[in-house]
This record gives structure tokens, C-alpha cells and sequence, in this order.
């Protein structure tokens, strides 16, 4: 549940400065929006999938029905606004790198009631994917639904700011980069495991702080952290002292092309293993492979892979 935005991406040599204007390549209008990518790669990997949300009846809206359709999404419940389709704007450097800028455009629509109205959907759910191109009521109202109905909640706190306090009580995995766990426990235990590749005093701040059982902890090239918590009993009374592992999940070797919506391909395909019965480290050894597929390919929900071409990709190294 969540936003679809149409892709406004050019390639450019260097990313500008402020007050600089350079020249770009050609404009390319793609399919993207943090959760229509998580959607599109659940489909895509062959997991039953419905995306919540809404477009513009417009062009770009029709172009983002048709790539969820194209990738095997149910999108009955994807609504049709008066406003534009949400877009956004985004430059592609040499070095992969990306800047983006969004509009939300019809996605502004999405809020409480629309959520409500669209409940018996994720009743229905195993998995309910969040994130917050969104209004934090329809967010939190979705979580809610899901919790009552004990649905898995998976939450990406992107793009990263400050949520209601009730929300990270509603979440069963959490989902953040380097960045955004800075924002949860500091910069420097993230500080620290950046630079030691040892993450146990990030994983502990965070479950300090938050009562967060299961996070992901992604890095990018470097691969991610799953940290898991659980209270633990000791001596005759018990302390409720929580342990805290954090396990490191090895990156697969890339050439990368682009990596807009890689970290929303890691969050799809992690709710489709989840969905299919995997714990979560395993379900985030198949992230790896299929975020890393999609590093290899240009644009968002157009480098996704199916099933068959990601396990190809992990055996042979070689995009089909």
C-alpha cells in the first residue's frame, strides 16, 4: 500500500551543484514509485501480489497500471484521481549514483479513508508492504488493519522522517538503509559499524530504543545486516534482558548500471520470501540476488527480473 510515480530520468556525467546547469541524455518516462516497485517485484517473482493505491487519469497513471498488470499485480484496488499521476524527478550519474526529487501528485489521495475503504484487501494479505511516499495516517491505519488481522507488517521508513510514536509498535520487520538508521540511534554506531563491518552496537542501540523485534539493515554494495531481538530470561526471577543478534548478508558481485529502485526490489523480493515461508535471513539472501539483478539494469520496475532470470543471475553472473 503505498505510492506509484512515474519516472522522470535522465542521465548525466556528474551530478550538478547547486546553481550549476549541465546537459543530460535523453528524457525517459518510466514506471517507479517506492511501493508500485515493491509490488512489481512480488509479481514478478511469481508471489501472488495486490498494490493500494492511486494514479491520475492520465497518461502517466495508465503507463503505471499497465507495468503492474505487465508484472502479474492485481491492481483492482489501485484508484483512478482527479489529481495528476505522482511523479519523480531523477538524474543518473556515471558512478550509478541518483538524485531524486518527488511530486506526489494523486498519491496526496491516499490517506485513513481510503485505507479503511480498502480494508477486506489487507485482511485478506500474508504481507503488508509500507512506506512513506504517503500520508503517515494512511500508513498507520494500514498497519493497524494489518496488526488486527495478523498480517506481517514490513516497513520502510523512506523517505526517512520523523513517524508517530504508535507506528514502530506496529511493524514486524523494519526495513532501513545506512541513513536512515542514523536517524534511529545516531550516526555513530552506524559510524562505527560502516567502519568495522561489525554491527552489533547499531543492532543493540536499536533495540534499546524501539521495540523493534526483526530489522533489515541494508548497505548497499557492501550487502545488509539482519538484526533480531528477543527477550531472554536469566537467573531464577528473569531480567527480560533482550539478546541481539545481527547477521551479515553478503552482497552478490554486480555490474551496476543503475540503482534507482534496487533498495525497493530488496523490499519486495523480502516480502515474497516471507510470503512463500522463509525465515528472514533467507528471505534476505534472495533480496540480495534479485536487488542485485536489478543493479545490473536501468530504470526501476523495467531492470526487475522474474524467478528464473534472478536464479540464473546467482549461478552464472550473467543478466538474462
Amino acid at each position: 500500500m503505498g505510492s506509484a510515480n512515474a519516472d522522470l530520468t535522465v542521465r548525466v556525467a556528474s551530478l550538478p551543484r547547486p546553481g550549476e546547469t549541465i546537459a543530460g541524455g535523453p528524457l525517459e518516462v518510466l514506471p517507479g514509485g517506492k511501493s508500485a516497485n515493491q509490488a512489481a517485484t512480488v509479481g514478478r517473482l511469481g508471489v501472488a501480489a495486490a498494490f493500494l493505491g492511486a494514479v491520475g487519469a492520465d497518461p502517466n497513471g495508465a503507463l503505471l497500471r499497465g507495468s503492474l498488470v505487465d508484472a502479474g499485480v492485481d491492481v483492482s484496488h489501485l484508484a483512478e484521481a482527479a489529481e495528476a499521476t505522482g511523479t519523480a524527478m531523477i538524474l543518473v550519474d556515471d558512478e550509478a549514483e541518483n538524485c531524486i526529487v518527488i511530486s506526489a501528485g494523486a498519491n496526496g489521495t491516499v490517506d485513513a479513508g481510503f485505507v479503511r475503504d480498502r480494508g477486506d484487501a489487507i485482511r485478506d494479505a500474508g504481507v503488508l508492504g509500507l512506506c512513506l511516499e504517503v500520508a503517515d495516517d494512511a500508513v498507520v491505519e494500514a498497519a493497524r488493519i494489518a496488526r488486527d488481522a495478523g498480517v506481517t507488517v514490513v516497513f520502510n521508513l523512506s523517505p526517512v522522517r520523523d513517524v508517530p510514536a504508535d507506528l514502530l509498535e506496529l511493524v514486524d520487520v523494519l526495513i532501513v538503509n545506512e541513513h536512515e538508521l542514523a536517524v534511529l540511534v545516531g550516526s555513530a554506531a552506524v559510524e562505527e559499524g560502516a567502519g568495522s563491518g561489525d554491527w552489533s552496537d547499531a543492532a543493540t542501540a536499536l533495540a534499546a530504543k524501539h521495540d523493534i523485534r526483526t530489522a533489515v539493515v541494508t548497505l548497499g554494495g557492501a550487502g545488509s545486516v539482519v538484526v533480531e531481538t528477543g527477550a531472554v530470561a536469566t537467573g531464577d526471577a528473569g531480567t527480560g534482558e533482550r539478546s541481539v543478534t545481527a547477521t551479515l548478508v553478503e552482497p552478490l558481485p554486480v555490474d551496476v548500471v543503475d540503482t534507482t529502485g534496487c533498495g525497493d526490489s530488496y523490499m519486495g523480493s523480502l516480502m515474497a520470501g516471507l510470503a512463500s515461508g522463509l525465515g528472514v535471513r533467507d528471505a534476505a539472501r534472495v533480496a540480495a540476488a534479485v536487488s542485485a539483478y536489478a543493479a545490473g539494469g536501468a530504470g526501476a520496475q523495467a531492470s526487475y527480473g522474474s524467478a528464473a532470470q534472478v536464479r540464473e543471475f546467482a549461478a552464472t553472473g550473467r543478466r538474462g
